[in-house]
């Protein structure tokens, strides 16, 4: 009897240390929510904001659609949105989704010469990718301005304020996800290739037909971890992007704080506008994304 009460005990302990943690990590999210419904441009309110404080003018704005504003001696005016906010949204899904695509294919076949393939110094340079990714790509700001810079010159749609240009950016940051597919290799027996060439197939038909459908999950993986990076990226976006029609989402977030009026209201639904396309692929690739952190290529 004793035992089981403590049982029971431990067990409500466990709850609500549980239900506790969850509201700590949501309780900012609803913050941001809440401004972003809350009249005004102030940081600090009601959670959930009711009657008169309720407004969804903020939204209005970030989405394009006029709305009506009461002024301080009564009158009412028009207010039309006078920022790209939608366009924006859409350079950052541009931006991600074909960079964490480029990002597959290039970590993909890298992966593949390392774990498959022999060559001079293999193991120096996975060594070298490993020690070059813990540097954070802040640290080369000025380097790769330097250089796109140089690159514009010749190539102008690679140069600077060029969305291929920060693509070219972001595919310098690999190394971790060649480590990640390569490991996923490494765990698919390499006598199923083998097989394939018996019958005639070359590497690349054993790579493409054999080894890409077996390593879908792990590419789920790496396409949902690179595109949540780069989608909320704002340090190298800032840089590279210099106009306002082709900033992504973070850095055009960023405008709606000046110096001397911060603009919560309008951060905040910014801000939430962010993070559905992060949401989405998420619970979409949700299965993907579990498989691909837990299992090899084959069971035993």
């Amino acid at each position: 009897m004793k035992a089981s009460t403590t049982r029971r005990l431990k067990l409500a302990a466990a709850h609500c240390f549980l239900i506790g943690f969850i509201a700590l990590i949501l309780f900012p999210f609803l913050m941001v929510v809440a401004i972003s419904f809350r009249k005004g441009n102030f940081a600090l309110g009601a959670l959930i904001p009711t009657g008169d404080d309720f407004s969804l003018e903020h939204w209005k704005y970030v989405l394009g659609i006029p709305y009506e504003e009461i002024m301080g001696d009564g009158t009412v005016r028009t207010v039309q949105a006078t920022t790209p906010v939608l366009v924006w949204f859409w350079n950052s899904l541009k931006v991600a989704s074909t960079a964490s695509a480029l990002i597959i294919l290039l970590s993909g076949t890298a992966a593949y010469a390392f774990a498959r393939m022999q060559f001079f110094a293999k193991t120096t340079l996975l060594k070298s990718l490993l020690i070059l990714q813990v540097f954070p790509m802040v640290l080369a700001l000025v380097a790769l301005y330097a250089l796109l810079q140089l690159i514009g010159t010749y190539v102008p749609a690679l140069g600077l304020n060029t969305h291929p240009g920060l693509m070219l950016t972001y595919l310098g940051g690999i190394a971790i996800y060649i480590w990640m597919i390569k490991g996923y290799f490494d765990t698919i027996p390499v006598s199923i290739e083998e097989s394939a060439k018996i019958d005639g197939a070359t590497h690349f038909q054993a790579f493409v037909r054999i080894l890409l459908p077996m390593s879908a999950p792990i590419f789920a993986v790496v396409f949902i971890l690179s595109f949540i990076s780069l989608i909320s990226e704002y340090p190298v976006a800032s840089v590279v992007l210099q106009t306002e029609d082709r900033w992504t989402l973070a850095v055009g977030a960023q405008s709606f704080l000046y110096e001397q009026n911060f603009l919560w209201g309008k951060f905040a639904a910014t801000a939430v506008l962010s993070g559905l396309p992060i949401t989405a692929m998420f619970l979409f690739c949700q299965k993907f994304l579990i498989s691909g952190l837990t299992s090899g290529g084959v069971k035993e």
